[in-house]
């Protein structure tokens, strides 16, 4: 039977039995080493999220913060958010802050972290060093680590002959077994010196992740590691498990990348009689070309996302469907959905390709999902934001975003539906190869009868009436000129909207005649109006368009 080593409830290590005995290290260490990590059911989870704050928070990032988030919630337990800043070259409190808006923004709530507080702080790494250097020196008193005394030079020099050799570049253990009075002179002459962790020379670390399965490693291809540089900064590793260890954590959800850490780190949790969580190995995001997505395929941050106009809800069900899904075709959650759902094991080994098209249209989808009250404040704000329109509310703004919400995918989409709608490219349209068949269907002719019920008012009284005023004169007016269908409506909207496609063509004649009337539209907004219109088809020379030469003068020359 193998014997178990007592930890803490939520987990226990499993020893291989022949090498049950105890981990001591002063001269001497145990050759063999193998290890196996089980969880117990029963155990709070505690998972974390912990970003280092030299840039923005990438997608990847974001994806593996929600996987974190999800599997917290849908447990009953706590999300924390770490701050790993131990670069100090690198790391910034801006980057730290951003970093935190976006999380925010993306509403993924730390039950514990930077702003929260909570029982296992500090929260940034940079403000626990003394917690770092005191299980230092308990490693060194177990005999666990060493000091090394070696300079850059002779590193540099044993990785040369390893290479030679074609040997892994592990460390030659030289100070390993320094006799001490050895170390003391050294540390009498004041050399600087790390601290190296000692690795056993046989034997294999396994470990079964909850997404890939076992692991394992043979750790002569190691050597020991350093833990403590000579200017007394603790390395990732080593702060990663003090960190994890002393913060309770049960669950450690982390992208692939930082699979080959898992080594250096459970003989870390090991020495120091650490229970070891359990490891999740998240996938790599991949761009199209089933490389690792980078800036070079276009914009890789949240924050990059939220200014193009993205939604967070959006964002976060997008993000859940990169190497998951709950079995079904549903691709559609909301966040109250996702935590429900949400079950590591449906977490998926291999990389999934982040799709900018699939975003897109995921995006259009909560966008009108979203209450419409909602959406036409937050698009109305929009186009007043952005100078289209000077009020961002009432009825001219609600009939817009009902007109329109379609054709939206991003709240930016909207500032182009609507500068769309008030433009009126009419010349370029009727001198374009698919405007030909239009005008050569006696275009011309409906023009002068439109401009008659224009001129007469007819027009601009059915239009005052809305839609069922429109309705009633479309369909006077196809009489008169015994056309109906395409024949009639494609000429009418050419005519009135200067375009051959676009929304609802009633809808979008009666909003332009508001928006004539209202002055509600910013006057560098481009918005051409009904009288503006009928002034330009007036003036337009039919015999040049039919003979396929160009309009005397353009659309635009008689707007302005």
């Amino acid at each position: 039977m193998a014997a178990l080593v007592a930890g803490t409830p939520w987990m226990r290590i499993r020893v291989i039995p022949e090498f049950a005995s105890p981990f001591i290290f002063r001269r001497h260490f145990r050759r063999n080493f193998s290890v196996r990590a089980s969880v117990d059911s029963d155990a709070p989870v505690r998972v974390r999220f912990a970003p280092s704050p030299t840039g923005n928070l990438h997608v990847g990032g974001a994806r593996t913060a929600l996987f974190n988030y999800l599997f917290a919630r849908s447990k009953g337990g706590k999300f924390v958010l770490r701050i790993e800043d131990t670069d100090l070259e690198r790391s910034t409190r801006e980057s730290e802050e951003a970093v935190l808006r976006d999380l925010a923004w993306l509403g993924l709530d730390w039950d514990e972290g930077p702003g929260v507080g909570g029982d296992y702080g500090p929260y940034r790494q940079s403000e626990r060093n003394s917690m770092y250097k005191q299980y230092a020196e308990k490693l060194l008193e177990s005999g666990h680590v060493y000091r090394c005394f070696c300079s850059n030079e002779e590193l540099e020099k044993m990785k040369e002959i390893a290479e030679l050799k074609k040997l892994p570049p592990v460390y030659s253990g030289k100070w390993a077994t320094a006799a001490d009075g050895e170390i003391e002179e050294e540390l009498a002459k004041g050399t600087p010196y790390t601290y190296r962790f000692r690795v056993p020379k046989e034997g294999s670390l396994k470990i079964n992740d909850l997404i890939r399965g076992e692991v394992s490693w043979k750790l002569d291809t190691l050597g020991d590691f350093v833990i403590m540089r000579s200017n007394g900064q603790p390395v990732y590793n080593f702060c990663v498990t003090v960190d994890d260890a002393t913060m309770a954590i049960s669950h450690v959800i982390r992208a692939e990348e930082h699979l080959p850490n898992t080594l250096r780190q459970a003989l870390i949790y090991k020495a120091l009689g650490f229970p070891m969580p359990s490891f999740a190995h998240v996938s790599l995001i991949l761009a199209p070309d089933r490389s690792k997505l980078s800036k070079r395929h276009g914009a890789t941050s949240v924050g990059q996302y939220r200014d193009m106009g993205y939604l967070p809800q959006a964002m976060m069900n997008y993000l859940a469907l990169l190497g998951w899904g709950d079995g079904t075709e549903n691709e559609f959650f909301t966040i109250d959905q996702l935590v429900e759902k949400f079950s590591i094991g449906r977490v998926n080994k291999s990389g999934a390709v982040f799709d900018s098209t699939k975003l897109r249209w995921m995006n259009g989808q909560h966008l009108r999902a979203i209450p419409f009250e909602e959406l036409s404040q937050l698009i109305g704000e929009r186009w007043k934001s952005t100078g289209l329109l000077t009020e961002s509310e009432g009825p001219f703004v609600d009939d817009a975003v009902q007109l329109l919400k379609d054709g939206i995918d991003l709240v930016t989409d909207s500032d182009t539906a609507l500068s769309n709608l008030l433009s009126y490219p009419v010349h370029a349209t009727l001198t374009s190869p698919e405007g030909r068949p239009i005008v050569e269907d006696k275009l011309s002719e409906v023009s002068a009868h439109l401009l008659a019920a224009y001129d007469s008012g007819e027009l601009f009284g059915a239009l005052e009436e809305g839609p069922a005023g429109w309705q009633k004169w479309v369909k006077g007016f196809g009489k008169t000129l015994k056309r109906k269908g395409k024949s009639l409506f494609m000429p009418l909207r050419v005519l009135l909207t200067g375009k051959l496609h676009g929304p609802d063509m009633g809808s979008s004649v009666i909003l332009i005649y508001k928006a004539g009337n209202h002055g509600i539209v910013s006057p560098q907004a481009g918005f051409v109006t009904l009288k503006e219109r009928f002034e330009i088809l007036r003036q337009l020379d039919w015999e040049a368009l039919n003979q396929d030469h160009p309009a005397l003068e353009s659309a635009a020359t008689i707007s302005n």
